[in-house]
């Protein structure tokens, strides 16, 4: 059997793979404005469930493109979707890409509290009073976390990317995200990472520009 490589040189590499996952979408329905998100999310995957899976709450992309123009930062819940968010372009609108996990004080609160250091780094988030868009692809934890802040009154983010990978509680709460009044995107079931977080979030900002 003879392989056949496609010739295609380095810098068309990214717009070959766009092409082909515009073709092999088809005809499939995505919803309005939220394209170049679905389909980053399958170039950093390879996985075209993601057009079945990101759910959008109403007017998400628009209000999530707003709140970066105006210079909302960024937190993750590791320092793998932190590395991949493009720093400079977020820059560009005065935010930054913040993640909490490895500060020695979120250690001792998780130590203190017997929490998850994801569940204390949303805390200190949250006494940051910034404007904040969250990116999480990791700890549900971290989701549930939000949750309870957000009921609390203690925290108003511009938009949770809850997109965490996983069996342990991982479904259960992005769910209560949905239930929530706040601008989100969510991939839905088990499937994510902290890959797509950062990919999500480079998304609405090329598209932003």
């Amino acid at each position: 059997m003879k392989i056949q490589l496609e010739q295609v040189a380095p810098k068309e590499i990214e717009a070959r793979s766009f092409e082909i996952i515009t073709q092999e979408l088809g005809d499939f329905p995505l919803e309005p404005g939220t394209e170049a998100i679905v389909k980053r999310c399958i170039h950093t995957s390879a996985d075209f469930d993601y057009a079945k899976n990101l759910c959008f709450s109403k007017d998400a992309v628009k209000k999530a493109q707003e709140a970066i123009k105006s210079g909302a930062s960024i937190v993750t819940d590791t320092q793998m979707a932190r590395a991949g968010i493009n720093k400079k372009t977020l820059a560009k609108y005065g935010g930054q890409a913040l993640c909490f996990m490895s500060d020695e004080d979120v250690a001792e609160a998780a130590r203190k509290n017997g929490s998850t250091r994801a569940t204390a780094s949303m805390d200190k988030a949250a006494a940051m009073d910034e404007d904040l868009i969250f990116a999480i692809g990791n700890a549900p934890t971290a989701l549930v976390r939000l949750y309870e802040l957000i009921k609390e009154g203690k925290i108003h983010p511009r938009l949770i990317i809850g997109v965490p990978v996983g069996f342990v509680n991982v479904v259960a709460s992005k769910e209560l995200i949905m239930e929530l009044d706040v601008p989100y995107i969510v991939a839905k079931g088990r499937k994510g990472g902290s890959n797509i977080a950062a990919c999500i979030c480079n998304a609405l900002m090329y598209t932003a520009e």
